[in-house]
């Protein structure tokens, strides 16, 4: 993605003041309005609420790494271990970060070999091409997978707000204050037309299987920076089974439940976040959380000015290391100006 970003004409974003945390009804974060990219696709409609959209021009072209280095920590014919954060629709983004990682071609085709990389969640909503991030992550999956590596992914928020407003629409759901619907709740938080367009079957049968959560080389994979995790199962795979049979049985409100336990962020980022965070590596292992979800300018209160002038958005650069260094956050901040990343594990420091 190009450097520098933020740079567009007259983007507004929100101070960590203007942080309400609304009652469930759309996913936490501040209000803020922004222009959507120059170049629209049919049917794509900038966030009004919540993240904002920022003008962004061409994606910047950068070079191909050279092929990844093996990890001697690596599990016995494994390769290094990756991790992207939140895409959110920004496909080329995405594409250019993958690029520089080495981790596909030019054509957009898996060259990383034995590599192994998970996506923590949030595929859609907000930028143009959700549908298209999906198809990539698909694609690569099985191109890894032939090449003796592995492409995985988790499931966010998003990909649970998107599966209810397919499956349930407008059917009221008991939000724990007052009633709301799928289909609202996906729109307030950014939902486009065009995905909804776009989405199939497969693409719904592949998000409903994905897992809540993984462990990698002593990494504990999730998607929300958030305790809820310990409501679904003591082990792991607890968790994974106790999700995907809840959203088997297409039960609106158990769903709904499932989502808004997922949009909670914050665990970790106060004065007890080591502690919580200590205590989601004792019920799960490892010995450090990574997580999505929660932008890194919104953990480090640098969101800019309200009305953009004088800032040249949130100077996210790579990962935020915090909680007594027991929490890695990698939501670089995309849908406002940030940082689309993709990141090899363990970091050097």
């Amino acid at each position: 993605m190009t450097q520098g970003a933020g740079q567009g004409p007259d983007v507004r974003t929100a101070t960590l003041r203007d942080f309400r945390v609304p009652a469930y009804v759309h996913e936490t974060g501040p209000s803020g309005e922004g222009e959507g990219p120059a170049d629209e696709p049919d049917g794509y409609t900038p966030t009004q609420r919540d993240l904002p959209i920022i003008n962004r021009g061409d994606t910047l072209q950068v070079p191909i790494a050279p092929d990844p280095v093996p990890d001697p920590r690596a599990p016995e014919g494994l390769g290094p271990l990756y991790v992207v954060g939140d895409v959110h629709g920004y496909l080329d983004e995405l594409v250019a970060a993958l690029r520089e990682k080495g981790l596909i071609d030019e054509a957009g085709d898996w060259s990383a070999g034995n590599a192994r990389l998970w996506f923590l969640g949030d595929f859609t909503d907000r930028g143009p091409d959700g549908i298209g991030v999906i198809d990539l992550v698909m694609r690569l999956s099985a191109q890894a997978a032939a090449a003796g590596g592995y492409c995985k992914a988790l499931m966010g928020n998003h990909e649970l707000l998107l599966i209810g407003a397919r499956r349930f629409g407008d059917t009221p759901v008991n939000s724990g204050a007052g009633t709301a619907t799928f289909q609202a709740a996906w729109l307030l938080n950014g939902g486009q037309k065009s995905d909804m367009d776009r989405l199939q079957d497969h693409h719904l049968q592949w998000m409903a299987r994905l897992d809540a959560m993984e462990e990698e080389d002593g990494h504990l994979l999730v998607h929300s920076d958030t305790t809820a995790y310990l409501d679904y199962g003591d082990s792991i795979e607890a968790v994974n089974d106790t999700v995907r049979e809840t959203l088997t049985r297409n039960d609106a409100d158990e769903c709904w439940d499932v989502f808004r336990k997922f949009t909670k962020r914050f665990a970790f980022r106060d004065e007890s976040g080591a502690e919580a965070a200590r205590k989601l590596l004792a019920a799960y292992g490892g010995t450090r959380v990574v997580h999505g979800h929660s932008p890194i300018p919104y953990l480090l209160g640098e969101v800019g000015s309200e009305d953009g002038e004088g800032s040249s958005g949130p100077a996210v650069e790579g990962p935020h290391v915090y909680a007594d260094g027991l929490a890695i956050a990698m939501d670089g901040g995309v849908t406002m100006a940030g940082k689309l990343l993709v990141c090899q594990l363990p970091l050097d420091s």
